[in-house]
């Protein structure tokens, strides 16, 4: 995830409606929500911090606010500040915390005893009744709200992926296994799309794609395939890798810190679906690969078009002229790439609850020290990459700053909870959709989560945007109805992955396809049954999620 790319044709602009970007549909959000807190009845639950746990609603525990002479209510001006104040609180605000109570009414207590469960050795976890959050403020006292941490670990990664690709090495590596594999298409298509998909589920790999369709579309065609094997290679390999998320940043980590849980939790779940989905994915683009070049009349793509560069040439090319040989430098900057990812992998893996006697081995990181690992990172690369201090420094601040509108839609989403949350109404709406939930089953839950956030990926063009957006309301869901809020994560990042592997608003789809000379419709009727297999297999993961909570995340 990098910069926005819209790569350009020559085909002629054409009038019309254009999808807004992911800016302004966030401030209308904002705005509608503004509103509604004129409306919408203000009211909250009664909390309850189980084993000293972050506070969660207790079931059934909604009551209206009553506003009275030691309970004003916000005025307009109030209302209006916060309005104002949005983007700042959503970027560092401060809540204040809750507080326990200090003697809770046995009904209370047993609700909160209800709602915290017993362990596996049938004991009571200890619950505590706590008051509602306060309200979020920049000069409040209490714990940062905001999204301050996520927002500064997204410019880290955004500098440590920009200074990766400016050494070249990313690159090299990609040129190298192509020309390896030039003369066995199959092998050659599984660790193309092995490649991709790991850059999809560690870092959300997309706009860092577009500069491949170059090299790969023609070489596919040479070796007997079409323009859209080549095409799919890329883009089905690095989707379904996001769709199957383990530690991608922009998407399990941003959700994960909205929902208030480790980016660890359940990716036991999402290593199996990386697994799983990522071969169904490559034996289907194989299947059409090896029908194409048995009979190229079945091919999807027009024979007529010109693919932009011969592919007899492209081969030869491919055969005759070795690659560059990849330098010393280049092959420790993969290692060093490599190596990044699987420390942030391991360092957020919640291993205690896997075994207990693993606790050693749980370093319990999270995003400040994440950050300062992609951080301290970009410099060792740019160091071994020989980038020289110059442009070292200029790589890091370079990609910083593609990052940085990634950021702020965090900060920009995080700030429509902040004004629901002042205006008590973020409880009331929880509740309106307690009743539903609560009588569902857990496997049912989950699905649900999945197909309602379908929908959202599409209102919402940003999986980071769409998770700071809906996590609020619906990771607490997941408490009402018995699921885990990773399992809630995961229904998120399934549906945002599932969406941009197909939607036009998609400068990553469209330019993709510019680039192959693939029509977009075509690309559709490819992937269709694809996209049906996917969805099943993620309503199946959903509820083995949920079946099996070592998987999908213990429920707090």
């Amino acid at each position: 995830m990098a910069t926005d790319v819209s790569p350009t044709t020559d085909a002629p602009k054409k009038k019309g409606f254009t999808f807004p970007s992911a800016y302004t549909i966030l401030f209308f959000v904002l705005l509608a929500v503004w509103g509604l807190t004129f409306v919408i009845k203000p009211g909250a639950y009664e909390y309850v911090s189980c084993d000293g746990g972050k506070p969660k609603p207790v079931p059934g525990s909604y009551t209206e606010i009553t506003y009275g002479p030691d309970n004003p209510d916000r005025s307009f001006v109030e209302k209006a500040k916060d309005l104002w104040l949005s983007p700042v609180n959503g970027l560092y605000g401060i809540r204040v915390p809750s507080e326990p109570v200090a003697k809770p009414d046995s009904a209370a207590q047993a609700a909160a005893d209800k709602a915290c469960g017993t362990d596996a050795a049938g004991k009571q976890v200890p619950a505590e009744v706590v008051t509602a959050p306060g309200a979020t403020g920049p000069y409040e006292s209490g714990d940062l709200f905001g999204a301050a941490a996520v927002f500064f670990f997204v410019l880290c990664i955004g500098a440590f992926i920009t200074v990766t690709m400016r050494t070249g090495a990313l690159d090299a590596g990609i040129e190298r296994v192509t020309h390896r594999f030039r003369s066995n298409g199959a092998v050659l298509i599984v660790i193309l799309m092995v490649i991709f998909s790991l850059g999809g589920t560690t870092y959300g790999m997309a706009e860092e794609t577009l500069g491949f369709y170059a090299l790969l579309v023609p070489i596919m065609v040479g070796l007997g395939f079409d323009r859209m094997v080549g095409a799919v290679t890329i883009m089905v390999g690095a989707g379904v890798g996001t769709l199957a998320s383990t530690v991608n940043p922009f998407a399990t980590g941003v959700a994960s810190d909205a929902a208030g849980i480790g980016v660890g939790d359940g990716i036991g779940l999402r290593i199996l679906m990386y697994l799983v989905l990522t071969t169904v994915a490559i034996l289907y683009v194989l299947r059409y690969a090896r029908k194409v070049k048995k009979d190229p009349a079945t091919s999807l793509v027009a024979a007529q078009e010109d693919p932009g560069q011969s592919a007899v040439e492209a081969l030869d090319e491919a055969a005759t002229k070795e690659p560059e040989p990849m330098t010393g430098r280049q092959k420790a900057v993969l290692w060093v790439f490599a190596g990044t990812f699987l420390l942030m992998i391991f360092s957020v893996i919640p291993w205690n609850e896997f075994n207990e006697s693993w606790q050693a081995w749980t370093l319990g990181w999270y995003f400040p020290e994440l950050a300062a690992l992609f951080l301290v990172a970009s410099i060792v690369v740019g160091l071994i990459g020989g980038l020289g201090e110059e442009g070292m420094v200029q790589g890091i601040i370079g990609g910083m700053g593609d990052f940085i509108g990634a950021a702020f839609i965090i900060a920009l989403a995080r700030g429509v909870t902040v004004v629901m949350n002042n205006a008590d109404i973020t409880d009331t709406v929880l509740h309106a959709l307690e009743g539903v939930v609560s009588s569902l089953a857990g496997g049912v839950f989950a699905i649900m989560m999945f197909v309602v956030n379908i929908p959202l990926a599409f209102l919402v063009p940003s999986s980071s945007g769409q998770a700071t957006l809906a996590m609020p309301i619906m990771a607490p869901l997941g408490d009402f109805a018995g699921v885990s809020r990773a399992m809630v994560v995961t229904a998120y990042q399934s549906a945002s992955g599932w969406v941009n592997l197909f939607t036009p608003t998609s400068a990553i789809v469209m330019g993709g396809l510019a680039l192959a000379k693939v029509r977009y419709d075509r690309y559709l009727r490819f992937l269709a049954p694809l996209l049906v297999i996917l969805f099943v297999l993620v309503c199946l993961f959903m509820l083995l999620g949920v079946a099996v909570p070592a998987l999908g995340g213990q429920v707090e």
